[in-house]
């Protein structure tokens, strides 16, 4: 790899050997920085050989300690970050293909700059890689429009444990030619290969949106509002998130900028966004579904963004939120889906239990309702003590987990299983579905090298 590829000073690795929230962070003996999927490939060679476990890691913004070795020093770090080539733009065909470490915000920009979409929007965008968007099969807030990644790739490039090359980067939309390889590799964490590179799809770029944000009663109002959101503006529905009084009033409260966009309080919230290729016509459509939906008592108030500096503005009280819970203390988050139609009951009936066993934790659940992912976030009594609530965690984790799996659900909507959730998805997981993973990791990592302790 040469000096310029091999990190070993302590100080220069200790950027890679932790997570963002600081709960994962391990050893290593160095941070590997290939520049090619030939160099990738080598190195997963020599480590098979070698029985040395590699811990593949993009951006470093996963928030499940997938990317995170462990505390052992046996495991090395495989960075992508110089891997970040926009190989090609096909705006005929409506594809493009980029390198695993391409940044996330420098892939949306390189399509808008041939006049194409790339719809994949998180708040990492500006420091997330592809590879690991790929790789946990990344959702965000657009997932409602266009799917999460898994839907946006056409073909992959991928490093086999053994140091072979997988090349299907396919630009095909049709091809049913055996098993769908692409599909196996997105959402592994890194366990079954390591993905290089990718072909994903484009859209027209939108020249025209509307953004509104919408005070309700209670997330049953929200329900009845997206079901008429989705009658009346079909595709041009891009965005759909929820957020409650308790998150307006965390942002206003300690985010520099952020205001409540309506004059009363309200229970709940929506933050919804058309959007379409057209120069005009959205704003009147969401002007004329808000009206219906005033008439008919779903909504209790609205504001219309009229300007970018509002869209932006509305979009900053949604993002921040997760920002805004650290000056009110520590918070126990989850990361859960369950269907549309049971998102008012979960929500009533998780913040019951937080009641009875927990009296004084603020639940603040937000996130994509468009397509069933909450953000079930519970921040500590106001003035309780920071280690006593946290030593709760997985007694809390339990009761929201349980509910989850009630209500047929998924405890990893969109963030991935990592080391977090290894032992969760034990207890979750149909057993012969668990059955089957372990067999393909067996067959593509035999000597376990690939993200040791990660998913299974």
């Amino acid at each position: 790899m040469g000096t310029a590829g091999v990190i070993v000073d302590p100080g220069d690795m200790a950027a890679y050997l932790r997570e963002p929230r600081e709960a994962f962070f391990g050893r290593a003996p160095c941070v590997v920085k290939p520049r090619s999927a030939r160099e990738v490939a080598s190195v997963l060679a020599l480590c098979n050989e070698a029985g040395v476990g590699v811990v593949p890691q993009g951006g470093n913004t996963g928030l499940v300690g997938g990317q995170t070795p462990d505390e052992s020093g046996a495991q090395i770090v495989l960075s992508l970050q110089k891997l970040d080539k926009i190989r090609e733009i096909d705006p005929a065909s409506d594809t493009m293909t980029v390198e695993a470490g391409a940044i996330l915000a420098n892939v949306q920009a390189a399509a808008e700059a041939v006049g194409r979409y790339f719809p994949l929007s998180l708040a990492a965008e500006g420091s997330c890689t592809i590879g690991g968007n790929l790789a946990t099969n990344a959702g965000g807030v657009h997932v409602i429009a266009y799917g999460a990644t898994r839907d946006l790739a056409l073909g992959l490039e991928v490093a086999l444990a053994d140091g072979r090359l997988l090349s299907g980067l396919s630009k095909l939309r049709k091809d049913n030619t055996g098993y769908d390889l692409a599909h196996l590799f997105i959402g592994s964490e890194g366990t079954l290969g390591i993905i290089t590179a990718a072909t994903l799809k484009l859209f027209p770029l939108p020249r025209s949106r509307a953004t509104a944000f919408v005070g309700l009663a209670d997330p049953r109002a929200a329900l009845k509002l997206l079901t008429l959101a989705k009658a009346r503006a079909g595709s041009a529905l891009v965005a759909f998130e929820l957020i409650p009084r308790i998150g307006v009033e965390f942002t206003t409260r300690h985010i520099a900028g952020v205001r409540d966009p309506l004059a009363g309080a309200h229970g709940w919230y929506v933050l919804m966004e058309l959007a379409s290729p057209a120069e005009s016509g959205v704003e009147d459509q969401l002007t004329e579904l808000l009206g219906e939906a005033m008439e008919q008592g779903i909504a209790e108030d609205a504001a219309l963004a009229a300007t970018l500096e509002q869209r932006a503005g509305l979009w900053k009280l949604r993002e921040t939120m997760p920002e805004a819970q650290k000056p009110e203390g520590v918070s126990i988050k989850h990361d859960v889906s369950v269907p549309l139609e049971s998102i008012p009951d979960f929500l009533a009936e998780a913040s019951a239990l937080v009641a009875v066993h927990a009296p004084g934790a603020r639940p603040t659940p937000f996130g994509h309702m468009g397509d069933g992912n909450i953000h079930y976030n519970i921040s500590q009594p106001e003035g309780a003590d920071r280690v006593v609530f946290l030593a709760r965690r997985e007694e809390i984790n339990a009761l929201v987990h349980g509910l989850v799996t009630k209500y047929a659900g998924s405890v990893s909507a969109e963030h991935g299983i990592g080391a977090l959730k290894r032992d969760l998805l034990r207890k979750v997981k149909d057993p012969v579905a668990l059955e089957l993973m372990r067999a393909i990791k067996s067959a593509l990592d035999p000597k376990g090298i690939l993200n040791p302790g990660k998913l299974l």
